[in-house]
């Protein structure tokens, strides 16, 4: 929808130069928005009151009203803004500014001058900077400004015109027009440090504003050493629905969850010490749409996490079945790696525990490891007991400082005994 309204800014205060002599030159600037759907107020009443049907008929007669939804106080016709309306932090502000000469001479040299002033900066929003040669009497001198809006808070325009009479003197005159830019969604963001150096981020998007939003597009832009996976679809058949379904609507004040997995690229992935200091993540854009179309654009600033915390000798499993027979042997891969700045010489004990037993020489050499470096070994065990068991009991000593780092809880996995039917 092309056609716009204009609705006339609230001025703020004049220069005093104004206040001193009459001006011929008249300066109007009004925000250039969408229009709106009417709203009608349905009035009805029971067949058996003394009006009858009379409302109800006024209502389908009526052609701002929806045939067939009379009651719905939303109309199918459009009107024009009233009043300046709310700006959100995202969206384009779009003003109409008007020179017109009031007054039965040629004014000469007229420079209109817009600028916004914001908490932290001005700018420029004027489409051109040079003068107009003349202005005859009754005429104007039109100009639209766009801005996109990327800060909270107190937005001042100030509109400045200078001029020349027939007489030789020059006039000076501003006019400066107050806003608020408001707060449109509330985003909140939760980190999750995978011991496969994997990185979860829940984004919580919140719509904070009076009407509902489009949800064009939620994305995650990684930093340099990811790649990013969105995990917000689901696969059905040949292709895949979102997980919010086919409405991507945000009422007010709802709530939507975006997860996002990131994995680190395979140059940086061996690099132990590389990934563990790494707190910056990246940042997300987010694109929404409002009411008849108009657009809305955030980008957050880059998202840190807390950096993971491995100590000096890191341990994690590279492979490990989900489910295993009740005292039956099964392989694990675990692989450690040196996060410290020190050569280690480490050695490997296997304690057992009340359902975990280890299978294997305990106390054997690993040998030498130097600073970021990885060893996988292959390890075997069993499970005595069923269920949920927790895989426990690594312990690995650095022979040169005589430290040992324990290992407990390091993965899940589930022992069922295959002797047992399903009915059993």
């Amino acid at each position: 929808m092309q056609v716009k309204g204009q609705s006339e800014l609230p001025s703020d205060k004049m220069d005093v130069n104004q206040a001193k002599q009459e001006h011929l030159l008249a300066l109007k600037v009004m925000r250039l928005t969408k229009p709106t759907l009417f709203t009608n107020m349905p009035v009805t009443c029971e067949d058996r009151d003394l009006p009858g049907d009379l409302f109800g008929q006024l209502m389908r007669e009526d052609p701002s009203t929806i045939k067939g939804a009379e009651t719905l106080m939303l109309g199918e016709m459009l009107t024009l803004p009233q009043n300046f309306g709310n700006i959100f932090l995202g969206e384009t502000f779009s003003s109409y500014i008007s020179v017109h000469n009031d007054s039965n001479q040629v004014v000469k040299d007229i420079l209109v001058k817009a600028d916004l002033q914001t908490s932290s900066q001005r700018l420029n929003l004027s489409a051109s900077n040079s003068a107009v040669a003349e202005l005859r009497p009754e005429c104007c001198i039109d100009d639209v400004i766009h801005h996109e809006v990327k800060e909270i808070g107190t937005h001042i325009l100030v509109c400045a015109v200078s001029y020349t009479t027939q007489s030789g003197d020059k006039l000076y005159f501003r006019k400066f027009f107050k806003f608020q830019v408001l707060k449109p969604l509330d985003v909140k963001t939760k980190f999750y440090n995978a011991e496969t150096d994997e990185v979860f981020l829940e984004a919580q998007i919140q719509n904070i504003t009076t009407s509902p939003m489009f949800m064009e597009k939620v994305s995650l832009e990684p930093s340099m050493m990811y790649n990013v996976t969105e995990l917000n679809t689901v696969t059905l058949g040949e292709g895949s629905e979102s997980t919010f379904g086919k409405m991507a609507y945000l009422q007010p004040m709802d709530t939507r969850q975006y997860l996002y997995c990131l994995k680190p690229k395979p140059e940086f992935a061996e690099k132990a010490g590389v990934i563990k200091g790494v707190t910056v993540i990246g940042k997300l854009d987010i694109v929404w749409k409002t009411n008849l179309g108009e657009r809305g654009r955030l980008q957050t600033s880059q998202l840190q996490r807390m950096a993971p915390g491995y100590g000096d000798v890191r341990l994690s499993l590279e492979l490990i079945p989900d489910t295993v027979s009740l005292e039956e042997p099964f392989d694990i891969i675990c692989k450690i790696t040196n996060c410290s700045e020190r050569t280690m010489d480490l050695v490997l004990e296997m304690c057992n525990t009340r359902s975990v037993h280890w299978c294997g020489v305990s106390g054997r050499q690993l040998g030498k490891l130097s600073p970021s470096a990885s060893l996988s070994i292959p390890l075997k065990l069993l499970s005595s007991v069923q269920g949920l068991q927790s895989i426990s009991g690594l312990r690995l000593t650095d022979t040169f400082l005589k430290r040992t780092y324990e290992y407990d809880d390091i993965a899940q996995v589930c022992v069922v005994c295959p002797y047992l039917g399903p009915e059993s």
